[in-house]
């Protein structure tokens, strides 16, 4: 589950950098409410799979979700 939403992560991050240079506010906006429900989903995903190992909140795993992105990153 984890390769399916830093795949559609990182292609909504692509739209949105491409987005910015061309699009109106209103569209990276659009983009970027698209780009934080990526981010929350696999930040609950991540919550599921730590739970009963690790006990955090989920600002906690959304910071984790993001350095999770940012070693994945290959552009």
């Amino acid at each position: 589950p984890f390769r399916r939403i830093l795949k559609d992560y990182f292609m909504i991050c692509e739209s949105y950098y491409a987005a910015i240079r061309t699009a109106s506010p209103a569209q990276i906006e659009a983009i970027d409410m698209g780009r934080r429900g990526l981010h929350n989903e696999g930040a609950q995903l991540l919550a599921e799979r730590l739970r009963g190992k690790i006990d955090c909140d989920f600002d906690t795993t959304r910071r984790i979700f993001t350095l999770i992105t940012a070693l994945h990153w290959k552009g």
